[in-house]
């Protein structure tokens, strides 16, 4: 992790500024920042940690854990032998971040102090989501303490401070006068009762994710839920937390679109089996939104439906079904667009109030939360037609009445539903999965080791350079490879 923090510093805010002329031409930005300083690095941390959470949800390794999608050219992710993994972005983003805490700290713009303390939250949540055990404690002090080998924080450590972060966060905000700067504030426009709701909403997020091994996790999710005053929450889906891409320059297009296809190439990148079959067997209207048709069935092989998924780990799987015209790409109408105009729909999103509505029925169903007014089933049912309306679509009443769909108190069903809700939303079909073991996925025949993988492989730079760190961790943590448990799985 031996990196100049101040040299990507100076980087992204160079970047960031040669973009902002671009948008003051063209005057349509409302993502610009403004210059001054806290404004403009809150900014540039929002829209960072926005748009590369999206981008790895779309083209990277959680898409294919997830099995959203199966490669069919160069298929290193969808055959689930990754190897270490980079984590340099993260942590360049936590380093921009750290300055915009010291300088609102300097300020005594506690507005800002909050927000920061919730990206750090996000970003740090995040990675430890990732790899498991990782710097922190130590981690970005290169500069006021010389410390460029930080030793590692174990999980169970790390996530009782990010929890304790977003706390107070939410307590800086509340009844705080100072105003949030709109224009620098790309995601709520300056509205604080906002920035609280996605900061209680995250912590119910990370809460149910460590409930297994956090004996304290329900009951703070109950008093979070029991006060709207105190702890307020998403209500809609008008409270998420997401980003616009404006669709007009490649670093501001969604990552499938035509200016910024990165990886995503639609050549290569087809809808996997697991989700085309699973919408099939539900009728599900979102089914036509996300996947296109096939070119045509004459020729097809083994797969006669008007919509085919291709298995991942298989051998020669551009040859599937016999071939191009035969199987299922994302759709062209929705997802293959740049955002803003050409597909509004199209958002970096963080959390979202679908998402919390599948939260927290499984903490119902589980028995371990009340909601007032609310059940699981209900929670369960909003959060699928909270989905549909997120892509446009909707279901007439016979699609719950299904018996796949129709609820029935099984953690299978409700977690089915969440996978599918959370197509491309960050990393959490695969998070929830791994988790919950749902949807249960069948890897491929030539798919590596044992299954799904667990987590990220540290960085080669951290064996290298961080030797003495790296070691002790790995001794703690166990062996450093995609299948060790991390705490919060264990």
């Amino acid at each position: 992790m031996k990196f100049k923090y101040k040299t990507i510093l100076l980087l992204l805010i160079a970047l960031l500024g040669a973009c902002t002329k671009d948008f003051e031409k063209i005057n349509t930005n409302p993502n610009a920042p403004e210059t001054t300083s806290t404004e403009f690095l809150m900014s540039d941390v929002l829209i960072s940690t926005a748009y590369a959470y999206q981008e790895n949800a779309v083209g990277r390794r959680p898409a294919s854990a997830a099995r959203y999608l199966t490669l069919v050219r160069n298929t290193g992710y969808d055959l689930l032998d990754w190897g270490p993994v980079d984590w340099d972005d993260i942590y360049a983003r936590l380093s921009v971040n750290k300055t915009f805490m010291e300088t609102a700290q300097k300020r005594t713009e506690n507005q800002y102090v909050a927000i920061s303390k919730i990206l750090k939250a996000f970003n740090f949540g995040y990675l430890t989501d990732l790899y498991g055990d990782v710097p922190y404690s130590q981690a970005l002090k290169s500069k006021e303490a010389n410390l460029i080998y930080p030793e590692y924080d174990q999980q169970q450590a790390i996530y009782p401070d990010l929890l304790k972060e977003l706390r107070e966060a939410n307590d800086l905000l509340k009844g705080n006068s100072q105003e949030i700067n709109a224009k620098g504030d790309v995601m709520f426009k300056g509205k604080a009762l906002a920035w609280r709701k996605f900061a209680n909403t995250l912590r119910l997020r990370m809460l149910l994710r460590i409930s297994k091994n956090y004996s304290a996790a329900f009951t703070e999710m109950q008093e979070i839920v029991n006060d709207k005053s105190a702890f307020p929450i998403f209500e809609s889906s008008a409270d998420n937390a997401e980003i616009a891409y404006l669709g007009n320059l490649a670093a501001y297009s969604w990552p499938g679109g035509p200016l910024a296809m990165i990886d995503f190439d639609y050549q290569k990148t087809k809808v996997s089996k697991e989700l085309v079959d699973r919408l099939i067997e539900r009728n599900d209207p979102r089914l036509p939104v996300w996947v296109e048709p096939v070119k045509t069935t004459t020729g097809s092989t083994v797969d006669f439906n008007k919509y085919v998924g291709v298995p991942n780990a298989i051998d020669a799987p551009s040859a599937y079904n016999g071939g191009e015209d035969h199987v299922s790409v994302f759709s062209s109408s929705f997802f293959r667009k740049n955002g803003g105009t050409s597909n509004p729909l199209l958002k970096a999103s963080l959390v979202t109030y679908t998402e919390m509505c599948f939260i927290l029925a499984e903490a119902m169903q589980k028995g371990k939360l009340t909601f007032n007014g609310e059940t699981a089933e209900s929670m369960y049912y909003k959060g699928i037609k909270e989905s549909m309306s997120s892509y446009g679509a909707s279901a007439p009443a016979a699609y719950y009445d299904q018996a796949l769909v129709k609820y029935d108190g099984t953690l299978t069903q409700l977690i089915t539903q969440k996978w599918l809700a959370m197509l491309f939303k960050g990393s959490e079909g695969w998070f929830d999965q791994r988790r919950t073991g749902y949807p249960a996925f069948v890897t491929g025949p030539l798919a590596a080791g044992r299954g799904i993988p667990k987590r990220y492989i540290y960085p080669d730079s951290e064996s290298a350079k961080n030797k003495a760190s790296y070691q002790k961790a790995v001794s703690v943590f166990g062996p450093d490879n995609q299948y060790t448990l991390m705490w919060s799985l264990k």
